[in-house]
């Protein structure tokens, strides 16, 4: 049985929690540009059929656009405006759900937009199809890294430094 009060417990650590870096978003942008721009011509090469870009996987980007704006806009009233606190796990959950939102819309809005240049020139029946598809879902996954961005910036507090 320990007599230490409470003065004798170390403190608890309080760690800094930076947002997502441009440079983070920036690789992922580059990363996904070139693994975009190169599946066309090596499928293609090795006699396969490149992927195909539906509707579907374009307006499901803008979904998840939409869903990540209003969680921002929900989480910016509660915090900036009221001035309520959130929950611990809330804000964390907010904060690990928009960085993996940003960096995956990043490296996904590269990735399309990589796919349809490389659709540029193609004399293929199909390349306007996909380079519009293509470019549809580039930019619904770029409103996902941007409301991402958002709903990071929307948790935080204390002076600019994040709630959790």
């Amino acid at each position: 049985m320990s007599l230490t009060g409470p003065e004798d417990e170390p403190p608890e650590p309080r760690g800094t929690l930076r947002p997502t870096s441009a440079r983070a978003l920036t690789v992922c942008a580059v990363v996904g540009l070139v693994l975009g721009w190169g599946v066309h011509p090596l499928l293609s090469r090795l006699g396969g059929r490149p992927p195909l870009v539906s509707w579907a996987q374009a307006l499901a980007l803008v979904l998840v656009a939409v869903i990540m704006a209003f969680l921002a806009w929900h989480t910016w009233q509660t915090v900036q405006v009221r001035g309520e606190r959130l929950e611990v796990h809330q804000a964390v959950n907010r904060l690990v759900l928009a960085r993996a939102c940003a960096i995956g819309g990043a490296l996904v809005a590269a990735g399309y937009a990589g796919y349809a240049i490389s659709w540029l020139g193609d004399e293929s029946q199909f390349a306007d199809r996909w380079i519009l598809r293509s470019v549809v879902a580039a930019l619904g996954a770029t409103a996902v890294m941007l409301a991402s961005l958002a709903l990071e910036r929307a948790c935080r507090t204390d002076g600019g430094r994040p709630q959790a």
